[in-house]
């Protein structure tokens, strides 16, 4: 009895059925890499466009929190 044991193999030649299962699995990857980066390029551009259409005086306003320099300078002086 003959089994086959060879599970990589579509067709007659293994080594090109295997090169091109690799090449596809590697192009799904780098598929999905991309499908990141663009999201959050997206994102970044999206909350740029947000950013844009406040008022100038928006940019200009105080700091919320004016305080916080001066209590990590004290921290800084305990330590």
């Amino acid at each position: 009895m003959s089994e086959n044991h060879d599970y990589l193999t579509r067709g007659e030649s293994s080594r090109f059925s295997l090169s091109g299962d690799i090449l596809l699995l590697m192009l799904k990857g780098a598929g999905y890499a991309a499908i990141v980066c663009l999201a959050i390029w997206f994102t970044i551009g999206a909350m740029y466009w947000v950013g844009l259409l406040l008022p100038d005086e928006s940019r200009e306003t105080e700091d919320p929190t004016p305080f916080s320099h001066i209590l990590n300078d004290i921290t800084l002086d305990q330590a």
